[in-house]
């Protein structure tokens, strides 16, 4: 009885110990949509899309979602209204990314 004891705790330590390092190694998805919204501005500075006033407005703006992601609690998981607020900020770094790309200038 002991040993059937002691290897239902094992058991139970061994996958709860899995589901934790499984839940810590998923990727956040506004961390993939801001790598690929950097990855939409430097295109745009390569192709002369931007000016030095706008690639600053923009590096500024992603900063500012790096730090709104950083913010979370110690345990990674990010609150409903954070996702909210972070989503709509995210929305409208992507609208000032295709505005400032499709305005015509050129450098």
């Amino acid at each position: 009885m002991k040993r059937l004891a002691t290897l239902i705790m094992a058991i139970a330590l061994t996958v709860s110990i899995v589901g934790v390092a499984a839940a810590q190694t998923c990727p956040r998805q506004p961390a993939r949509r801001a790598m690929r919204q950097e990855l939409r501005i430097r295109q745009g500075a390569c192709a002369g899309q931007l000016t030095r006033r706008e690639l600053h407005r923009l590096r500024l703006g992603q900063r500012h979602i790096r730090r709104m992601e950083l913010r979370a609690p110690g345990d990674g998981r990010i609150g409903r209204c954070e996702r909210v607020r972070l989503h709509r900020a995210i929305e409208r770094q992507d609208a000032r990314i295709w505005r400032f790309r499709h305005n015509a200038r050129e450098i």
